[in-house]
């Protein structure tokens, strides 16, 4: 028996559907990359915009010709869109072929479902409406490469006018920093190379626990504690909760990677407000400022949206000033969508589409032109890259910030942190040549799963064109052992 997930959205569903898939392997399942393959299809979904639910929904009506073809298929659909607002009901209604659909609070009851319908062959419809003590008693199937997702907590309090994620995830619950602690060790032992720490919003972990030391500057001080050679990431922090003990602790520990994903969302005081983020622009410039004064090179990134209700040419001109100003390793930045249930859908002064369009592709030219500027600036100088893929020769790494690289080095170097000098650059790509040789050749070779099915945002087009060869070859190589 065969399984396929396709995952839409953010880290965290990445994170949950290797949950998924570890419940789906301890009942006898292996995993396909073709869904035409599949005993059990899963869809794990987001909604954080309309474009990418369209894509779900676009998708689930693929399911039913597949369903025809093979009676005994299990189709299923989870995650955020399945806990929003009337989802439940419309996908019942308009996909009747979907089989299993469950929410974000009940993603542990995953098995239990799958041996339900097997034994009664009845769609099973079970979206809690509340979440409930956080369980990560569940098995895991981790398909990340070198990189291991580790939850630190669930939820978010913070209720920007925009966002959808308090309604579906529910309000912040954090873990025992006991067992996120364990849950590092065994990784580490294990030889993942980076830990990257996940939460809708990292800097208020413990805020719930009613224990003043438990913090989330403790918690990455305990980490950094562990034995071993690895790197610590996070994603994602909120400027208002950027304290300046996490800045000292990631300025101070050389396992924490020097990277910060910091979302502004947008330039304009005005607009801030409006957002609901409680901050000022003058206030985040502080923070970058601190950040920069303890960790000169540190990468920063950031989000932005847009064209949110409200925004005139004068609020986008001071998002797109602030970016020339900060000038961001990252710039993730996607036209304002509004979403049922939330404040900002029903706003006055909406933004016209071409008007959104527009400012999206300047606010995208001047960021290609900063980071390609930043490509040559680092030709000469030697990082520290985790090699994560080799492909016909080629190794390529990344950075902290986790840009891409490329080399020529042996494959058994995958896995491993190594001293690389960038030699050329092209447009805003990096080239480069390994520094420490010897502990590349020396190196011993690791196996770790490569994601199959992610729609989630792109580290950058080098990295995806890898990730479609990688899946290519695999394709290749499973059509000549059929013919074997």
């Amino acid at each position: 028996m065969k399984y396929f997930i396709k995952t839409y959205g953010c880290q965290m569903n990445v994170h949950e559907s290797e949950k998924l898939a570890g419940m789906l392997v301890s009942l006898g399942y292996s995993e396909t990359d073709t869904m035409a393959d599949a005993d059990v299809i899963v869809f794990n979904t987001c909604c954080i915009r309309d474009g990418c639910e369209q894509k779900v929904f676009g998708n689930l009506g693929n399911l039913k010709k597949l369903k025809k073809n093979n009676p005994n298929l299990i189709t299923a659909i989870c995650g955020c869109l399945t806990q929003a607002q009337g989802r439940k009901e419309m996908i019942k209604e308009k996909f009747p072929y979907v089989n299993i659909v469950f929410g974000t609070h009940n993603i542990t009851e995953f098995k239990n479902y799958i041996l339900e319908y097997r034994n009664k062959h009845k769609n099973i419809y079970d979206v809690w409406e509340s979440e409930k003590p956080i369980n990560e008693d569940v098995d895991m199937y981790r398909t990340s490469g070198n990189n291991a997702w580790v939850n630190i907590m669930y939820g978010c309090n913070n209720f920007c006018t925009y966002c959808i994620v308090p309604y579906v995830r529910g309000r912040e619950r954090s873990r025992n920093p006991e067992d996120i602690i364990d849950e590092v060790k065994t990784l580490v032992k294990d030889g993942y190379s980076t830990i990257t720490l996940l939460g809708q919003n990292v800097n208020s972990y413990g805020n719930d626990l009613n224990d003043e030391n438990v913090n989330f500057a403790n918690l990455l001080h305990s980490l950094c504690e562990i034995e071993g050679d690895f790197k610590i990431k996070f994603m994602t922090s909120h400027p208002k909760d950027l304290t300046d003990e996490v800045i000292n602790e990631i300025a101070n520990q050389d396992k924490l990677a020097k990277y910060i994903h910091l979302p502004v969302q947008s330039g304009s005081n005005n607009i801030l407000k409006t957002m609901n983020r409680k901050y000022t622009k003058e206030q985040y410039l502080v923070l970058i400022d601190k950040i920069r004064t303890a960790m000169p090179n540190c990468a920063l990134s950031t989000d932005i949206i847009v064209g949110f209700p409200g925004e005139t040419e004068e609020d986008f001109m001071e998002t797109y000033n602030l970016i020339e100003k900060v000038r961001y390793d990252g710039v993730f930045a996607f036209m304002y969508s509004p979403r049922t249930g939330t404040v900002a859908e029903k706003m006055e002064n909406q933004v016209e589409l071409k008007i959104k369009k527009e400012r999206l592709s300047r606010l995208l030219a001047v960021k290609n032109e900063i980071n390609e500027k930043q490509a040559k600036e680092m030709v000469g100088k030697t990082y520290e890259v985790l090699v994560e893929s080799f492909e016909n020769g080629t190794l390529y790494g990344s950075l902290d910030s986790g840009k891409t690289i490329s080399f020529v080095g042996p494959e058994n170097a995958v896995g491993e942190f190594l001293k690389v000098k960038v030699v050329s650059s092209r447009k805003s790509v990096v080239y480069g040549e390994i520094v420490d040789v010897q502990k590349a050749n020396d190196a011993k070779p690791k196996n770790f799963k490569l994601p199959l099915e992610v729609s989630i945002l792109p580290k950058d087009e080098k990295s995806m064109k890898l990730l479609r060869e990688n899946k290519k070859n695999k394709k290749v190589q499973n059509d000549d052992k059929s013919r074997n």
